[in-house]
């Protein structure tokens, strides 16, 4: 009887220890030498993933694992690379913290991306909707019935080639459409459309217009009625965040634009100004990037509303600067060139350096693809439409 209660006190006993080093482990401890001594040493835990998977992780220059994999290191900071062929490799600077979960997200980019036309009839004046889930641009290369205005839908999946998701909205019949300059509504719904003449009409951006909306007369009260439902909208955002961020954003804050899931915040610095705290405490495994808290007037950061972090972005002009679909990076177009970088403004990649025409330049909805007007380069040509592949 006397055994029996020992052996099962020494299976209970052992279950706790054994719970317990479970436990411990889980939170990052490790055995390890301490002076030379053993000891249950604490550490961080770094978690990797890259897009696409399966690349090389280097910290501090030595290779550790591949993506998708959780790595124990000792507290500190560490130079992390993230590597796999055929793409720009991925670095930061990353700190581990004792019993702390850090995450790293790579998106890599092709170090040759395809081009893929959409378009092969000539295209003019493309502009994405505010959601970036379509593209209007005029046709003026075909018959009075085939040229107007086209809109192209970003969102479908068609089985063979791009080209078929084009619907046009408006001829020539009734005006000269294929002259037009285009803005969409708020919402996307609706196209304004003004020709050369400078008559400017209304248009159901997802039907065809047998009788376009001459609006030319009524056309700033079109706009104020837009420009209300923007600022409806900033409002309601502003108005769902802390009483202090509140502030800090109508005192100091030029808002540029809000990236697609309304987390974080493109803006201009209206005033000089120092960020106070936000959240406190300051939340735990959070990006370790060094952020700028001191603002001076006329620079562009971008403010990290869930992390409460604020970073300065280092641009010539924020003219053809806007957030990236995935809400985590920003696109650039300067010198001629589309970058891409992290929102923090790390990872500057140039994406693609070779021909096209001036600012138009649009990412697609997935951020598998960046559209751009181009003739590559050949001026005895119409420029067409081209998505520079990145998956």
């Amino acid at each position: 009887m006397k055994k029996q209660a020992i052996i099962t006190l020494s299976i209970f006993g052992f279950l706790v220890i054994a719970t317990i080093l479970v436990v411990f482990y889980g939170r990052g401890y490790r055995l390890g030498f301490d002076k030379g001594r053993p000891d249950f040493l604490g550490t961080g835990l770094l978690v990797a993933t890259s897009k696409p998977d399966g690349a090389s992780v280097f910290i501090n220059g030595h290779l550790a694992t591949a993506t998708s994999n959780t790595i124990n290191l000792s507290p500190g900071e560490y130079s992390v690379k993230i590597f796999k062929d055929g793409y720009f490799a991925w670095e930061k600077k990353i700190k581990i913290q004792k019993e702390v979960v850090s995450k790293v997200d790579a998106l890599l980019f092709p170090n040759a991306p395809k081009l893929e036309s959409i378009t092969n009839i000539g295209v003019r004046n493309p502009v994405q909707d505010p959601g970036k889930t379509s593209l209007a641009y005029a046709v003026a290369s075909q018959s009075a019935r085939k040229n107007g205005v086209y809109i192209l839908d970003l969102t479908t999946r068609p089985i063979l080639t791009l080209q078929s998701s084009s619907n046009q909205v408006v001829d020539d019949t009734a005006d000269l459409f294929s002259s037009s300059s285009f803005s969409f509504s708020p919402d996307g719904a609706q196209l304004i459309a003004t020709t050369s003449a400078n008559t400017s009409y209304l248009l159901n951006a997802r039907t065809f217009n047998q009788n376009p909306k001459d609006v030319t007369n009524t056309l700033f009260n079109v706009g104020l009625s837009w420009d209300k439902e923007l600022a409806d909208k900033d409002k309601a955002r502003i108005e769902s965040l802390p009483k202090k961020l509140r502030k800090e954003i109508t005192n100091n804050f030029k808002i540029l634009e809000w990236s697609l899931d309304d987390s974080k915040i493109l803006y201009e610095a209206s005033s000089s100004a120092t960020l106070p705290t936000i959240i406190t405490p300051r939340l735990i495994g959070i990006d370790t990037t060094p952020e700028q808290r001191k603002l001076e007037k006329g620079q562009i950061f971008v403010y990290d509303i869930k992390e409460d972090k604020n970073y300065k972005i280092e641009v010539k002009s924020s003219k053809n600067l806007h957030w990236y679909p995935d809400s985590a990076h920003l696109i650039y177009v300067v010198d001629q060139k589309i970058d891409i970088m992290e929102f923090d403004g790390g990872n500057r990649t140039t994406i693609y350096a070779g021909p096209f025409v001036d600012s138009f330049v649009f990412p697609w909805p997935d951020s598998t693809k960046v559209v751009i007007l181009t003739n590559l380069g050949n001026p005895n040509i119409l420029p067409n439409l081209y998505t520079i592949v990145l998956k």
